[in-house]
């Protein structure tokens, strides 16, 4: 059984005891969390396809802990100019735990 969820813009594929690293939210590690805007359950087979989300569906999770992604370089240069900047941007994401999916 797994379902697609709209998480702040983007869609994940959940599934029940798995793993998902959502954007950074607003929850305390060990809190509960539901997400309302299911757009497609299947269960064994039978798939479910909301318009554009399925009323009175929702999954529900656990926040376990923030964590920051990889590093990511950015580098600017213009030929000829002397011009070179490097920065360096760590994502920060929420790891969640998938405890239900109804």
């Amino acid at each position: 059984m797994y379902a697609i969820v709209d998480i702040a813009g983007k869609q994940y594929k959940v599934e029940k005891d798995k793993f998902i690293y959502a954007p950074l939210m607003e929850a305390e590690a060990g809190s509960a969390i539901d997400f309302e805007n299911v757009l497609l359950v299947d269960n064994d087979g039978k798939v479910k396809v909301g318009t554009p989300s399925i009323k009175g569906s929702k999954v529900s999770g656990k926040v376990l802990e923030h964590v920051k992604g990889d590093k990511v370089i950015v580098f600017k240069k213009k030929r000829r100019k002397g011009y070179r900047v490097k920065n360096g941007h760590r994502q920060q994401f929420t790891k969640v735990l998938i405890e239900d999916i109804k």
